[in-house]
């Protein structure tokens, strides 16, 4: 069959020739190689079909399908056309989700979990986030670690921070903050007084800790288990203030996270020089490996990454208000 070519050839610029209509009822009647097909499927007449495809081909100034009998065929032309097409309308749909997901930083929500310690920092870490974009809301969950890990595992949350990493292959994990774990006591207790103490000289001293399921508690019990050390657990206390008041009272010592300690806090607290203090850790931000994050999460994650770093510099300034850190502690 004998393609009808048109009597004129076009002079404008696509873009000024054809319409987003014509190429979708191209595009369906292509994949269909029915213009019957593509009716049905856009709930349009055949003859408007038809109509839209005759445009088409005119405003390209070639034919775009050639029919053999009752089948319809492309053309090279139409073959071309077709591709830009697939290009054109994936691109499309694209856009459309990207749009949504902007639109998500204006309204959307973001939903954060965290052990316990992290609220010394992480409200700090958001006050910037919240002004940027005022619209976002943000739910923020302070547990013990084994408890956001049961959340990690029910999905409840986009992102996690941790002090310690969760044995799971299934999980995405970025180091964002060191998280030194220091041994407390009284201003005038008489430890102060020494520059360098064995680990062995706590077996005399009672010792005030979290709850079981706490990564502080975890990290202390490893490091004297695996020094052979044994100390007397005095209290057991499920916050970190509350441990530093029974400190302050003369209870006995504590590990706490340097974030947990303020200046004011080191008017009636020191930190000892004890072999294997400090316990050096890191902060974690952990989400599902296989979870698609929102917008609204992958903006806070990079955000989270970027500003721990000036967090990072502010957070060392605190040895010149007061703090008096050991020489181990400064050096890392």
């Amino acid at each position: 069959m004998k393609p009808n070519f048109p009597d004129s050839f076009p002079t404008n610029p696509l873009w000024k020739s054809i319409t987003l209509n014509q190429l979708q009822v191209f595009k369906t009647t292509a994949q269909h190689s029915s213009f019957t097909h593509a009716a049905k499927q856009l709930y349009l007449s055949q003859p408007t079909v038809s109509s839209q495809i005759k445009h088409l081909s005119t405003a390209l100034g070639m034919p775009l399908f050639e029919q053999v009998g009752k089948q319809v065929y492309l053309t090279p032309a139409g073959q071309e056309v077709f591709d830009a097409c697939q290009i054109i309308f994936k691109r499309l749909e694209q856009l459309e989700a990207n749009l949504a997901e902007f639109r998500g930083m204006e309204q959307g929500h973001l939903r954060l979990a965290a052990a316990t310690t992290a609220k010394y920092f992480i409200p700090k870490l958001l006050n910037s986030f919240c002004q940027r974009y005022p619209n976002i809301g943000i739910s923020l969950e302070f547990t013990n670690h084994n408890e956001v890990l049961e959340r990690l595992n029910k999905n409840l949350d986009d992102l996690y921070i941790l002090s310690r990493l969760p044995e799971q292959e299934k999980i995405e994990a970025e180091s964002f903050l060191c998280n030194p774990l220091v041994l407390v006591a009284p201003k005038r207790h008489p430890l102060t007084r020494q520059c360098r103490l064995p680990l062995e000289s706590l077996e005399k001293e009672s010792l005030i800790v979290r709850e079981r399921g706490s990564q502080t508690r975890e990290s202390v019990e490893q490091l004297l288990r695996q020094q052979g050390v044994s100390v007397q657990i005095k209290l057991e206390l499920n916050s970190n203030e509350a441990i530093k008041q029974a400190v302050v009272e003369g209870l006995g010592l504590a590990v706490l996270s340097l974030h947990s300690l303020s200046a004011t806090d080191m008017n009636q607290l020191a930190i000892l020089n004890v072999e294997g203090f400090p316990i050096h850790r890191q902060w974690h931000v952990i989400f599902l490996k296989e979870k698609k994050l929102s917008l609204v999460a992958r903006t806070f994650l990079d955000y989270l990454l970027k500003e721990s770093q000036g967090y990072c510099q502010a957070f060392s300034s605190l040895a010149g208000k007061g703090i008096v850190f050991p020489r181990e502690l400064k050096a890392s």
